[in-house]
């Protein structure tokens, strides 16, 4: 599989201040990479000339991006429609909660309308990522 084929694209909402930014990113890249399948991983282990071994990166491009949370939320929903992508959503709820019991028995007692999303990371075939992500602004510190 070739390096541009496929795409990974985290969005965070442009109200998220980058402390914040960065935990939900780091929270979603995690689950992605336990959901998505093995082909989302360069060389496993990368042993340098000293015999030092270093986890592999993914082998695809992962690109950060900002919108306004509506942006989002519309987002979210195109890349959950599409059976080919694979999406990491953050509700609020998650900054919100301590214990994993507490984030489950906030999500279970909220329709789908109610949550605000902070980010989404969302993996796929480049075109269907591009067909969902490609007009939004690139995520800088301001």
């Amino acid at each position: 599989m070739n390096y541009e084929d496929r795409k990974i694209v985290g969005i965070i909402a442009s109200n998220v201040e980058a402390k914040i930014a960065l935990n939900v990113i780091g929270h979603m890249s995690i689950s992605i990479g336990k959901y998505t399948d093995k082909e989302i991983m360069g060389q496993e282990i990368i042993t340098d000339k000293s015999g030092v071994k270093h986890l592999g990166i993914s082998k695809f491009p992962f690109i950060i991006t900002k919108v306004k949370q509506s942006k989002l939320k519309t987002a979210i929903e195109k890349a959950k429609n599409n059976p080919n992508l694979v999406v990491a959503d953050y509700p609020k709820d998650m900054l919100e909660t301590r214990t994993d019991e507490e984030l489950v028995s906030s999500i279970n007692n909220k329709e789908e309308t109610e949550l605000e999303y902070l980010g989404a990371v969302i993996y796929g075939n480049t075109k269907d990522v591009d067909e969902i992500t490609g007009k939004f602004s690139l995520w800088r510190l301001d």
